[in-house]
């Protein structure tokens, strides 16, 4: 036992020693950025000019001159600005920043009054050095958990402590993130002021009120953005600037902000994800769904449209589309555009054509608005009959390319129907099938099948039956899958019966190979993958080798990538095949009913794609009354192997929540015998579930300790489960309840065989009358 305790306080040291060299690293760092400005300061002396920071232009788009074809309305003010430096704090004040920083990571603070007296003394020591705090490499984190934890009040005073700095602390490296982290965190707080529900907080003694204090948090909001109007374009495609400009965007149209969507566009997979265990509790609901935002909101997203879009012409715009940090900004701008501001357009234009037809004697021509739609494909739909066209060079030039092709899906989601019947009968119609071949053509040629009506849909599916072969040696599994879906929502049972054979005489004419094939259960693991995780004690030298190895960086090879990539697709198209009833669904029960028990085991505990794919198939209606029977059979021999798995545990967990007799014929349902073999099974192993989190998660769902002690109780709550119908048929009856249902069965007026008028009368038992009955 005492070696055990040592190894464990020396891996403690050895981190403690580790973050202290981190610590000297950062030092070292700091000084020679220090020793780097004092230099660039000397030549700021010599050469001032040579010290102005000039952005550099993106292919030419921002400089005025880059095109002389532009119309000169269109030229915007120079993009141009001098970044502040704020200066670093001192070697004392970092180390106070950093011992915070620990404790608030931490949050070992013995109630949350404590650590809000915590947050004011450190704000009180921060007042005057919040810009410094934001740009400075070790202390930025500190800030963003700060703006995780600070009240209305709070965030406001950051809010002032930021204001004139915007430009400069939006496109820094470090201070971009909290500027981002600030206006996603005060966005809910704009809803509730809206509302009423805004309760104001108590200022602490010794504070005084700023005039940031008593605004609201629109105001504040709507000042950022008067003070970001004229980089606008220059932060399209900043590498910092353009992530809190997506913010902006989003939190001015009152699109959720907890959204996996929303996630994806506004920060990048390499973002250091930080936050704080007790922030859980101060966040919104508003977050997770829509927001009622201010009309101001709304005519601010209008001006940024225009004026960002003011300062480039078509062939800037080109450029931006086909740039990796360009392009999901200006994918959100015209989303936004053609969702918030289309329909109003539409009722503008119809109310321009009628007073165009009442006035005919005053024929003036009239300058259409310029819109962002409009400048991408110029003259639709009637331009896509041209491929020499500039709208229909726009789109062929943005189906192939990997940046291009995804503002190409944006427009064919959210246009207006008559630029996506264009669209459909003049670029994407004719050659779909070879679209939906392509390794990156195929997404917006998917979103042209989510749109197509059911003669447009079925033209396609007689198209795409040909190439069936290629889409499957290709791993276009997306592309099946998507047609199945669209046929299914439009009724198409031809075209799905159609599209089903095709893809089994892929697979060899045989239905049984579908859910192998797509599953990818025939290739052979690895025998990394197939050892299990040892759970023996192990020495220092050991745990600091495996510790070392857990660090290093896992690279996938492309190999790799491809082969999850294909399972992912792949086991999406079988659960969406599941999901279809009638024929599509049959072919894949009878596959999953073929496999073999060690083919299922791979699929409970390889991915949760394939996991989840036997949970949906538990809670499907079988098409023959056995499926569900056999398909836990083959998990019976493996029980606890499944309870320890991370994947296997959450299929036990779906098989009692089934009935044990169907309420309907052929619905879902598993036998309670085999329910009983699994808690059996389970006891046997109950010491070494309790050893691991997910084989208590699997004891505590199935109630194993109500199965040791009370194992009635645990039948009866086991058979809770079923259906309400065959729990009353099963229950118990009470003697009067048998004596109502006999009583409504006889019809009325029927006194029974042995009536007797005493009982009748109640004189039945008394013995005076018995008396004279005897006497008489």
């Amino acid at each position: 036992m005492g070696k055990n305790r040592k190894s464990k306080r020396q891996l403690v040291r050895d981190e403690k020693r580790a973050k202290k060299r981190e610590r000297e690293i950062e030092h070292e760092e700091e000084r020679d950025i220090k020793k780097q400005r004092r230099e660039e300061a000397q030549q700021e002396a010599l050469a001032p000019a040579a010290a102005d920071y000039v952005p550099p232009p993106l292919d030419g788009i921002y400089d005025e001159n880059a095109f002389s074809g532009a119309p000169e309305g269109r030229r915007g003010p120079n993009t141009n600005f001098e970044r502040e430096f704020f200066g670093m704090l001192a070697e004392e004040e970092q180390e106070y920043f950093r011992h915070a920083d620990e404790l608030l990571e931490l949050n070992d603070f013995p109630s949350a009054e404590e650590r809000d007296i915590f947050l004011q003394n450190v704000y009180k020591e921060m007042r005057g050095k919040e810009l410094k705090l934001a740009s400075s490499q070790s202390c930025s984190r500190l800030m963003e958990r700060l703006i995780l934890l600070s009240n209305t009040r709070q965030k406001k005073s950051l809010f002032d402590a930021f204001g004139g700095h915007f430009i400069s602390l939006v496109t820094h490296r470090f201070a971009s993130h909290c500027c981002e982290k600030l206006f996603l965190q005060s966005a809910p707080v704009v809803t509730q002021e809206l509302s009423g529900e805004y309760e104001q907080e108590p200022l602490p003694e010794g504070e005084e009120e700023t005039e940031a204090m008593k605004s609201s948090m629109e105001d504040l909001f709507l000042l950022t953005l008067d003070e970001l109007e004229e980089h606008l374009g220059f932060l399209l495609s900043d590498r910092y600037g353009s992530h809190a400009m997506r913010a902006l965007l989003v939190i001015l149209s009152g699109r959720p902000l907890d959204q996996a969507g929303t996630k994806s566009l506004l920060q990048s997979r390499k973002k250091e994800y930080i936050t704080v265990e007790g922030a859980a509790a101060n966040a919104s609901e508003l977050s997770s769904q829509i927001r009622a935002v201010p009309s101001s909101f709304t005519m601010a997203i209008k001006k940024i449209i225009d004026d960002s879009t003011a300062t480039m012409d078509a062939t800037a715009l080109r450029v931006l589309a086909k740039h990796p940090t360009g392009n999901p900004t200006l994918q959100l701008l015209l989303e936004l555009e053609l969702t918030m501001f289309g329909k109003n357009k539409e009722k503008k234009e119809q109310k321009q054509k009628k007073d165009d037809d009442e006035a005919e004697t005053n024929k003036e021509e009239t300058q259409p608005e310029i819109t962002l739609l409009g400048m991408l494909v110029p003259d639709a739909p009637a331009a896509f009959a041209d491929n020499t066209t500039q709208a229909a060079e726009f789109v062929n030039s943005m189906i192939y390319d990997p940046i291009g092709s995804r503002l190409l899906e944006t427009l064919i989601t959210h246009c207006p129907g008559k630029i996506f019947k264009g669209l459909q009968q003049h670029i994407f119609g004719p050659r779909i099938q070879s679209l939906l071949r392509n390794d990156i053509a195929c997404y917006p040629a998917i979103r042209v099948l989510n749109r197509l009506s059911r003669e447009d849909l079925a033209d396609a599916v007689e198209k795409s039956l040909p190439e069936m072969a290629s889409f499957v040696d290709k791993g276009r599994f997306n592309v099946i899958k998507t047609l199945f879906e669209r046929c299914n929502v439009r009724n198409g049972t031809d075209e799905i019966n159609s599209l089903l054979k095709a893809l089994t005489s892929a697979y060899g004419n045989d239905w049984k190979n579908l859910v192998p094939k797509l599953c990818m259960l025939d290739e052979e693991v690895s025998e990394e993958e197939q050892k299990p995780e040892s759970t023996e004690e192990v020495g220092e030298e050991e745990a600091e080798e495996k510790k070392e190895k857990k660090q290093q960086p896992k690279f996938q090879t492309q190999e790799a990538k491809n082969k999850a990539f294909m399972l992912n697709h792949g086991s999406q198209l079988v659960a969406a095949l599941l999901a279809i009833p009638g024929q599509p669904s049959k072919a894949i029960q009878s596959s999953l009913a073929a496999l073999k028990p060690a083919q299922v085991m791979k699929m409970a505990t390889t991915s949760h794609n394939t996991s989840s794919i036997i949970i949906k198939a538990l809670q499907t209606p079988a098409i023959t009354p056995t499926f569900h029977k056999v398909l836990v059979s083959s998990l019976l021999p493996h029980v606890y192997e499944l309870a320890t798995s991370q994947h296997g545990s959450t299929i036990l967990n779906a098989i009692i929540a089934l009935p044990s007799k169907p309420a309907e014929p052929n619905a879902p349902a598993v036998p309670f015998h085999m329910k009983e073999n699994i808690i059996s099974q389970l006891a046997q192993y109950e010491r070494d579930l309790r050893e691991t989190w997910l084989g208590r998660n699997v004891w505590r769902t199935w109630k194993g300790d109500l199965w040791s002690h009370r194992r009635h109780d645990w039948v009866r709550w086991a058979k809770e489960t079923d259906p309400e119908t065959a729990r009353v048929a099963a229950a118990p009856k009470k003697r009067e309840d048998k004596e109502k249902e006999e009583a409504e069965k006889k019809p009325k007026g029927y006194l029974g065989k042995n009536f007797d008028p005493k009982k009748a009368m109640g004189f039945a038992g008394n013995k005076k009358f018995e008396k004279k009955e005897v006497s008489a």
